[in-house]
């Protein structure tokens, strides 16, 4: 009998000379850059046309350097000259099932404190918002208002692509990524995929004396689609 490898050739060789779409899954681990990233899941998961895209934490459209796609720019600071000068959280003025994708990168980590006195961090890695016990120590409070948002302007079976890191604040890990597909799903959104980016190095700072968690060096692209389904 043929081994599983040989079976599986086997098979591949048949389906493609009966004319089958030849099986390509997306790798479940990617070691590139966020970039090169979107592209593959903008080419692999639609279901419908993906563009127009809403980047709602556009920043420095650091994802979009090179790209050639209908994106249009969101942030709440004016300084980096976004098409929309709004907070996702409430999108004012954004008309409603306008967008084909939603792609959202919150921030990850808290102010961490004196840190931000010795090296920037909180600037550097984008902890600028509240993270303290009335939010239970992490910043999950954010995705709510977001994602209520995010269901409104993105078209019927649109996706949303939301990158999200887990942390530890408090001495204790917070899985941000659970906490954004409950919320999602408990939004409407059907959460059909978790991809795992590796980062190229940890975030780090100079203050951390001794280490009691492993150190992330990933994070997750969550696959959401305005649908019942996710199938394509």
């Amino acid at each position: 009998m043929a081994d599983k490898t040989s079976q599986t050739s086997l098979w591949n060789n048949e389906a493609l000379t009966n004319g089958a779409t030849k099986y390509e899954p997306l790798s479940s681990v990617w070691e590139g850059s966020d970039g090169e990233l979107l592209e593959a899941m903008l080419s692999f998961y639609p279901s419908i046309e993906p563009e127009p895209i809403l980047d709602a934490t556009y920043n420095t459209g650091r994802f979009w350097k090179g790209s050639s796609r209908d994106v249009w720019s969101m942030d709440i600071n004016p300084k980096y000259k976004p098409k929309i000068v709004a907070d996702n959280r409430t999108m004012e003025g954004v008309p409603s099932q306008m967008f084909g994708t939603i792609v959202y990168d919150p921030p990850h980590v808290g102010p961490q404190g004196r840190d931000k006195s010795v090296k920037r961090f909180d600037v550097d890695f984008g902890a600028t918002m509240a993270c303290g016990k009335q939010h239970n120590w992490t910043l999950s409070y954010l995705y709510p208002p977001f994602l209520k948002q995010a269901k409104r302007v993105l078209k019927p079976n649109g996706l949303l692509l939301a990158k999200i890191t887990d942390m530890v604040n408090s001495h204790k890990s917070r899985w941000a990524h659970s906490d954004f597909m409950r919320m999602a799903e408990e939004a409407g959104f059907t959460v059909c995929d978790l991809i795992v980016k590796i980062r190229r190095g940890p975030m780090m700072s100079n203050k951390w004396k001794e280490a009691h968690h492993a150190r992330k060096r990933h994070c997750f692209w969550i696959v959401c689609r305005n649908g019942d389904s996710c199938e394509r």
